[in-house]
C-alpha cells in the first residue's frame, strides 16, 4: 500500500510540473519567435538553435517564425532590417508575420531582439498577453521606467521572462566567478560604452560591462558616482557592505573588456573573450524550465545603476542614491 500511495504521489509531481512548466514536456524542439530583424544576434542565434551542423549547435529550440520590426531613426537598424530579413527567409526557412499576435499563435516562446529599447515595453504587451515566456535582449528597454513597467507587467501576467548581456555568461567569465577568491569585495570592469542619441548614456552598448560587473558583485548597489569625458566613463558604485564595483565605459581607440575581482582572499583576472554559445543555452534551459537565470530584479537593478550614473552626471559627479532613482521611475521592486 506504501508504495502504491509513492507512486501515486511521484505521478501526481510530474503532472503538476508539466502543467507549470509546458515546453519541458514537449519531446521536439520548442518553436521559438524573433521580434526585430535588425540586430546581428537574428542570424547569430538562429544559426546556433536551426544548423544541427554548426559546431557550437544548441539543441532544444528551433526559430520558426519572426516579425520584422526595426527603428527608421536609429541608422543602425532601418539599414540592416532587410538583410537580416532575407537571410532568415532564405538561408533557414523561418515565416516573416505581420503582427505579433500572430507570432504568438504560432511558436511557443520567443525573442524579443529589436536593438532598439524604446519600443521593448509595447511589442512585449501581447507576448505576455499570449503567455509565451521571453527573452528580451539588451536593452531591456529605452528608459528605467519602462524596465519598471516590463518588471510590473511580467509579475501582473505571471509569464517569466529575463534578459542579460552575453557577457554574463562567457566562458571566460564562468571560469573567473568559479576561482576561489574568498569574499568579493570590490571589481572593475571595462568595455566599450558608444552612444547612441536616443538611448540613456550606458544603456546602448555600455550595457555589456555593466552586466558584467554585476555579474562580480551581486545586487545590492547603493549609490552611485560617476566622472564622465567625451572618451571615458567612470562610475562608481558602493554596495551593501562597504564593497565597491568600478565600471570604465571606453570609447576611444581599442575598447577591450575585462573584469577584475578584488576577493579577501586573492585579486583574479578574467582571462580570454566568449561568444554568443552559452546565452543561447541559458536561454533555452529558461524556455524549457521557466527558471530564469538572472532575476528581473537583477535586471531592473541594473539598468536603475545606469540611470543613476546618468543623473550623477547632471549632478556634476554628485552620489545618486539607486533607491531613489528606482522609486523616481515607478518602483520600488518587490522581489
Amino acid at each position: 500500500m506504501n508504495v502504491r500511495i509513492g507512486l501515486l504521489f511521484r505521478v501526481g509531481v510530474l503532472l503538476m510540473t508539466i502543467a507549470i512548466y509546458p515546453l519541458a514536456a514537449q519531446s521536439e524542439d520548442i518553436r521559438i519567435g524573433i521580434i526585430g530583424l535588425d540586430t546581428s544576434h537574428v542570424i547569430a542565434f538562429t544559426k546556433l538553435l536551426n544548423n544541427a551542423d554548426d559546431p557550437q549547435h544548441v539543441p532544444g529550440g528551433k526559430v520558426v517564425a519572426a516579425y520584422k520590426g526595426g527603428s527608421q531613426d536609429i541608422e543602425s537598424s532601418a539599414s540592416r532590417l532587410e538583410g537580416y530579413t532575407k537571410e532568415l527567409q532564405d538561408k533557414f526557412g523561418v515565416t516573416i508575420v505581420p503582427t505579433i499576435e500572430e507570432l504568438c499563435a504560432q511558436v511557443d516562446a520567443v525573442l524579443l531582439e529589436s536593438v532598439d529599447g524604446r519600443p521593448h515595453l509595447e511589442q512585449v504587451k501581447p507576448v505576455f498577453a499570449a503567455g509565451k515566456p521571453v527573452f528580451i535582449d539588451k536593452p531591456v528597454a529605452g528608459t528605467l521606467a519602462d524596465a519598471i513597467a516590463i518588471y510590473k507587467l511580467g509579475r501582473e501576467h505571471n509569464v517569466p521572462w529575463f534578459s542579460s548581456s552575453s557577457y554574463r555568461f562567457y566562458k571566460s567569465m564562468t571560469d573567473l566567478m568559479a576561482q576561489e577568491v574568498g569574499e568579493v569585495r570590490g571589481a572593475i570592469s571595462y568595455g566599450p560604452a558608444s552612444l547612441e542619441p536616443h538611448h540613456p548614456d550606458l544603456f546602448w552598448y555600455g550595457v555589456h560591462a555593466t552586466e558584467a560587473l554585476f555579474t562580480a558583485m551581486g545586487r545590492g548597489c547603493e549609490t552611485v558616482v560617476r566622472t564622465a569625458t567625451p572618451e571615458i566613463d567612470v562610475v562608481t558604485g558602493t554596495w551593501s557592505g562597504g564593497r565597491v564595483g568600478s565600471l570604465y565605459g571606453l570609447r576611444t581607440g581599442d575598447t577591450p573588456h575585462k573584469v577584475i575581482l578584488f576577493g579577501s582572499k586573492k585579486v583574479a583576472e578574467q582571462q580570454g573573450d566568449g561568444d554568443y554559445a552559452p546565452l543561447v543555452v541559458e536561454i533555452i534551459k529558461f524556455f524549457q524550465t521557466g527558471v530564469a537565470p538572472v532575476s528581473p530584479a537583477e535586471t531592473v537593478e541594473i539598468f536603475a545603476f545606469m540611470e543613476a550614473a546618468d543623473e550623477s552626471k547632471r549632478l556634476n559627479g554628485a552620489p545618486v542614491s539607486v533607491a531613489d532613482v528606482i522609486a523616481k521611475a515607478g518602483g520600488p521592486i518587490e522581489e
